[in-house]
């Protein structure tokens, strides 16, 4: 299921359901939505209060994608649980390791 993500020239664009107030920070792999969209599970401890649940994704999201935090911005969805996360870097890179996510269900 790869349709999680979509590659551009600079990186990547993955689709992310985030929970907050979670009892753990981790990504739980990929799963589709009610819509068929698919999308990858992730949850973190922060509150979704002054963007610090989205800080707390692009924190956790860096090291599990093998990149530095300032490569990881959420630019869509700010406030809704399901947001678009632009991470930057070597696009086939990116794509093998979201590729990896998918297949083992998630990490951390």
């Amino acid at each position: 299921m790869a349709d999680f993500f979509r590659a551009h020239e600079h990186g990547v664009d993955v689709f992310v359901r985030l929970t907050p107030r979670s009892s753990r920070d981790a990504v739980e792999g990929v799963a589709a939505g009610a819509d068929d969209r698919a999308h990858l599970n992730a949850r973190v401890r922060a509150v979704p209060e002054k963007g610090a649940a989205n800080a707390a994704l692009e924190k956790l999201l860096a090291p599990v994608l093998g990149v530095a935090r300032g490569d990881v911005s959420v630019v869509a969805g700010g406030t809704s649980r399901l947001k678009t996360v632009r991470v930057t870097g070597d696009p086939a890179a990116l794509v093998r390791r979201l590729e990896e996510l998918a297949g083992q269900g998630g990490s951390r």
